[in-house]
């Protein structure tokens, strides 16, 4: 009998637990059992804690700081090494002495400086056409219904000569001289032992200008600040690859969610997906041909970038090429997250 009393309250117990629970349902409040069952609520997924549309995401930021690493890295190398802290080194020619290099890579004649970096920006637009014109998240030319992936090209191309153009600014032809060699020659630099033909003859004086200029004169190009145009090339190189490729991939492994963040028309702050035309598909994960190859140009500048960290330019060159890097990248790829209208004309990588 006292068993019995026993099992009828603890039904009763549970019953009264029962009718209080649904009864918090019904005024709007979660029962115990919507907890254990239903899936969390965009609410409480990691895009509820929003990143700053104003900065570099935490994933970038971790990817960003490899450049400064590599180039600190290289520094302390060069300044500990005794065999490149006693090696010879032509401060005016930027290159250690012929015949007592302390390194292979420490030569500027080296297979790698020669035929990689001198045509960096041509291995880093093939690198790009070839995931453009390769990857699925891009659309397959001809198929019916690819003009979502045709409009995504398009920006990416657009992007591409956006970026293209900042480093033929900097490094080619900015309405005359480049910046770097105008930079040079506002700090102070000149073209010094050209040939008095050159510098006298029918030749504009102005086209002595230019780094390129000078040594043809017969001159060198000394006593100015030289920013470091292998720093510059590499890291912008290298930085626009792996915005275009990664954030593709990184959506597509993630099942659509994105980490950035963006500002919309009436000011709101959402997460980038928001904006995505379609969920990413499983084939989008992977690489491809074009992502491995623009993968391997990434290897390939960042080892050139801690091969000029040790051996080529003083620090502080190395650091406003860096600077200057930045300065190109930062436009393209993360101002437009809280400038609605210019994301509209650039798009971002992966949406």
């Amino acid at each position: 009998m006292t068993d019995d009393n026993h099992s009828t309250t603890n039904a009763s117990l549970r019953s009264r637990q029962q009718a209080k629970a649904n009864m918090g349902a019904t005024n709007g409040e979660p029962s115990s059992s919507s907890y254990s069952s239903s899936p969390p609520t965009s609410s409480s997924s990691p895009n509820a804690k929003r990143n700053s549309p104003y900065l570099p995401t935490p994933l970038e930021t971790a990817v960003l700081l490899a450049y400064p690493t590599i180039l600190v890295f290289g520094a302390l190398f060069s300044a500990l090494s005794p065999e490149t802290r006693h090696a010879a080194y032509d401060p005016v020619r930027q290159s250690h002495v012929a015949g007592e290099a302390p390194s292979y890579f420490a030569r500027k004649d080296n297979v790698f400086n020669a035929l990689f970096v001198k045509q960096g920006w041509a291995w880093i637009t093939a690198a790009f056409a070839a995931f453009a014109a390769t990857h699925p998240v891009f659309g397959k030319w001809g198929n019916e219904g690819s003009e979502a992936g045709t409009i995504r090209r398009l920006k990416a191309t657009l992007r591409w000569a956006l970026v293209t153009a900042w480093w033929v600014l900097v490094t080619q032809w900015c309405f005359g001289p480049p910046i770097i060699d105008r930079g040079f020659r506002f700090t102070g630099g000149k073209c010094d032992g050209a040939s008095e033909a050159a510098r006298e003859g029918d030749a504009d004086a102005a086209q002595l200008f230019t780094a390129v200029a000078c040594k043809a004169a017969g001159g060198r190009w000394s006593g100015g600040h030289d920013i470091s145009g292998h720093v510059f090339l590499l890291v912008l190189g290298s930085c626009f690859l792996m915005q275009e490729v990664g954030w593709v991939v990184y959506r597509a492994a993630r099942a659509g969610w994105d980490e950035r963040c963006v500002v919309m028309p009436d000011g709101a702050v959402k997460g980038a997906g928001v904006e995505a035309e379609k969920s990413c598909a499983e084939e989008e994960r992977a690489l491809g041909y074009g992502g491995r190859f623009a993968l391997a140009v990434v290897g390939l500048c960042l080892w050139m970038l801690l091969m000029t960290a040790i051996y080529f330019h003083t620090w502080f060159e190395k650091f406003t090429g860096l600077l200057v890097a930045g300065m190109g990248i930062y436009p393209v790829y993360i101002l437009p997250r809280w400038i609605p209208a210019l994301r509209a004309f650039v798009g971002l990588p992966g949406i």
